[in-house]
């Protein structure tokens, strides 16, 4: 059984003192926390750490960034934290720099694989969706990394040329049509398992942003342009600017990411935005260019509902305001009400089903300290029994779920209830927070 460091469970105390009279949450707090530290990490013979997502035995450059972010609390008192934490980062620039275009790898170059699909596989793929999030975790939890403990010891020279491939990328889709190379099939059935027009996906034209294959859900997106991983992405290059300046000393770099981020964001504002009749101006999940556009939110991240979270925008950004009271309301085709519990879904899990990654997002966006209040209760509410958390559940019948072992779950439960007191990692947006509404 892996030995659980102090560090760890000091924090797991300080919820406890937070929370004297409340052993559900406390024993789902300390369940959930650690359980990306016992059951996925696994360190590798060149002192990178390969990240596991759970029940599939692949890392996800997403999931993995995700799952060990709240671990930063701790990475100052505890040099193996911070070690675990650089060997993440760098594992996943070496995997960045092996195909910018894969989404999920293998610990070794075994040829395993999700499927056998139509793309440039090599032994190291699990799958090859092209996913715009890929790109923009690494660099946050480097970001983030930096800002809590000052240690620059994982932007190097790999990270450095992580950073220009980034961009490289991003301004290759921007072009998509003209200059991508890019292209996926996959022999299903499923539309959203695979992109049309012979891989290339659908239709779209230049408007600044830069083109998605596949939502964080690995989903297929209707439209190329998926708005709020092109908000992430003018997050992740602002602080690829800021690091190539600061510690990297290239500021013809800095200068080409910002320039980018404004061209991304501008495009985002200028294309990716609704006059909606009943809410006014607020943001599309998905455009193309071309006129069309799909208005729901997912909730797998980067989501429209969590742009305040990953820095986009402010949390009471008027337009951002807008697009929450949308896509927390029936109008969004994947927002479900049950007899326990409602929220955001996926249309990568059943009807009815929300997801719990989408509740935390909710409760850490929301200004309403009301609101905050009820998501944690949901949370007490919709464990199935497992003293876990999972990816969707039956908002009607929680123990009816999918997913029983899905880290990233567990910690975006475990990031809520640590923002819920006041402890947020040094360098999120979540720090800059202040106005609750009592």
């Amino acid at each position: 059984m892996t030995t659980i460091p102090a560090s760890l469970n000091k924090i797991i105390d300080e919820v406890k003192e937070a929370f004297p009279n409340n052993d559900k949450l406390n024993d789902l707090f300390a369940r959930c926390f650690v359980n990306t530290y016992e059951t996925t990490l696994q360190p590798m013979e060149d002192g990178t750490t390969f990240v596991i997502t759970g029940d599939i035995p692949a890392m996800w450059l997403r999931d993995s960034a995700a799952q060990v972010r709240p671990y930063l609390l701790a990475a100052n008192e505890d040099e193996d934290i911070k070690h675990m934490l650089t060997g993440v980062v760098n594992r996943q620039i070496k995997f960045l720099l092996h195909d910018p275009y894969a989404n999920a790898f293998n610990s070794k170059p075994s040829g395993d694989r999700y499927h056998e699909d139509q793309t440039e596989m090599t032994p190291w793929l699990w799958e090859r969706k092209y996913e715009i999030d890929s790109l923009c975790y690494p660099i946050q939890l480097a970001y983030l990394l930096w800002k809590t403990t000052d240690s620059t010891d994982h932007l190097n020279d790999e990270f450095h040329e992580a950073v220009r491939t980034i961009v490289h990328v991003f301004k290759t889709e921007q072009k998509h049509e003209e200059q991508s190379s890019y292209r996926f099939e996959r022999e299903t059935q499923l539309h959203t398992e695979t992109l049309i027009r012979d891989g290339l996906g659908s239709e779209v034209a230049y408007t600044g942003m830069t083109w998605c294959g596949f939502r964080p859900s690995d989903d297929a997106c209707t439209y190329g342009y998926l708005v709020p991983a092109n908000m992430f992405a003018v997050v992740a290059l602002t602080y690829a600017a800021e690091i190539s300046e600061s510690v990297l000393e290239d500021a013809a770099l800095a200068s080409e990411c910002r320039d980018l981020a404004a061209e991304i964001k501008e495009g985002i504002e200028t294309h990716g935005t609704i006059d909606h009749p009943h809410f006014g101006k607020i943001y599309a999940y998905e455009v193309d260019g071309l006129g069309n556009y799909l208005l729901m939110d997912d909730a797998n991240v980067p989501s429209l509902l969590a742009a305040p979270y990953l820095g986009y925008c402010d949390f009471d950004d008027e337009v951002y305001q807008n697009t929450r009271q949308f896509i927390l309301s029936r109008n969004n085709p994947f927002y479900y009400e049950g007899s326990v519990a409602k929220g955001i879904g996926s249309p990568h899990t059943p009807d009815h089903y929300v997801w719990h990654i989408a509740l935390a997002i909710q409760g850490m966006t929301s200004i309403d300290q009301a609101e905050k209040d009820e998501i944690f209760d949901t949370f007490l509410k919709t464990d199935g029994g497992t003293g876990f958390m999972h990816e969707g559940f039956n908002a009607s019948k929680p123990e009816e779920f999918t997913r029983e072992w899905f880290a990233w779950s567990n910690t975006m439960f475990s990031e809520f209830v640590l923002s819920y007191i006041g402890k947020t990692v040094t360098g999120s947006p979540l720090n800059k927070q202040e106005k609750v509404v009592k």
